[in-house]
């Protein structure tokens, strides 16, 4: 079955996720990895998008709040140069949620680790919120509390590739889709979820939600 996300009422259909990694500095440094020399991507198909989070199959899933961004027009290559907010139709908030140990044993084998991001129930989404012209990408206040605690608050001006920039980076290597969606990145203050954990998100004045773990 086809998962969805909702913008303005609406189910809209992903044909898929591209997630930006090691985007933010301090999260680089957490993880003990490698600053990047160029863009760090990577896919999750449409089957990983769910609206709640259940832990029973997986052990040890980690949050990954990210701002994310809607396309809203075909893109390919030919259009990097005139990337703008009318590329994109929607902003949310969402949960890149990672198999970390199956990650690490993965990379330290030098292995591919999709297994590890892209499984079934791994991005969780808010509803997404039209994009509006005055709204600059590149100073955007968001923010994850877990269990009435901040664990992870930043801003896009943090972002060591901006929202433009990732988008044509993507570009280079993939076409876009209208209402693909794109995830650019984590701040620092990831960790483990936990059944009964109460999740608080916010886009500052754009929207906010909760999210129960079960």
């Amino acid at each position: 079955m086809k998962k969805y996300i909702i913008l303005n009422g609406e189910k809209i259909y992903p044909s898929k996720i591209i997630c930006v990694g090691r985007n933010y500095l301090k999260h680089v440094e957490e993880l003990n990895n490698e600053i990047p020399e160029d863009i760090v991507l990577f896919i999750k198909p449409n089957s990983s998008i769910t609206d709640k989070i259940i832990l029973d199959r997986f052990n040890n899933i980690h949050y990954e709040g990210e701002l994310s961004l809607l396309i809203g027009k075909e893109l390919n290559h030919s259009d990097i140069p005139n990337i703008d907010n009318s590329s994109i139709k929607g902003i949310g908030f969402g949960l890149d949620l990672t198999l970390r140990e199956l990650q690490t044993r993965l990379k330290s084998k030098g292995l591919p680790w999709e297994k590890a991001k892209g499984f079934d129930g791994a991005a969780f989404f808010s509803k997404f919120y039209p994009l509006k012209d005055d709204i600059r990408l590149d100073n955007m206040d968001f923010s994850l509390k877990i269990n009435g605690e901040i664990r992870q608050k930043s801003n896009s001006s943090y972002m060591i590739f901006k929202p433009f920039t990732i988008i044509k980076k993507i570009l280079e290597y993939f076409s876009l889709n209208e209402n693909d969606i794109i995830m650019t990145g984590t701040p620092a203050g990831v960790g483990v979820l936990n059944k009964g954990d109460l999740l608080e998100y916010e886009i500052k004045n754009i929207l906010s939600g909760t999210l129960k773990i079960d």
